[in-house]
């Protein structure tokens, strides 16, 4: 599962005064992406944190804004992941209405102790269905 896709429709809350998708909101797309590309190899984020005290949180984030999205777009969110290994993943995400490529960001996420909210080193069983599709 090396490119993952998922579908976002822009919904009136989404935006600004103008119809024109809020800047955060792009990060909240982002992650119901990574979040249901987690949820397609098999893993539940709750079920990690209470059966494996383990929690993804976002580290860093590059983002670059090209086209503004709308009120009602289509939006297509692919998130590819580019590295994983030790306690963090590098995502490379990138936000399409059609062809047209609106927003991109390089996601550093880490595994946390959900406890100590301390670095921890992925769980072997997530990191082999992760590198699958590599």
């Amino acid at each position: 599962m090396n490119l993952f896709e998922w579908p976002v429709r822009v919904y009136y809350e989404d935006t600004d005064s103008g119809g024109v998708v809020y800047h955060s909101n792009y990060l909240r797309f982002m992650e119901r992406a990574r979040t249901e590309w987690l949820r397609a190899l098999g893993f539940e984020q709750d079920a990690l944190l209470m059966e494996h005290d383990c929690l993804f949180a976002v580290h860093s984030m590059q983002l670059n804004f090209r086209r503004p999205a709308r009120f009602n777009d289509a939006l297509t969110v692919k998130s590819e992941l580019l590295a994983a290994g030790g306690a963090s993943l590098q995502f490379e995400q990138l936000i399409y209405r059609k062809d047209e490529l609106l927003c991109q960001a390089t996601v550093r996420i880490a595994c946390l102790d959900a406890q100590r909210f301390r670095p921890k080193p992925i769980p072997s069983f997530i990191l082999t269905e992760m590198q699958r599709g590599w």
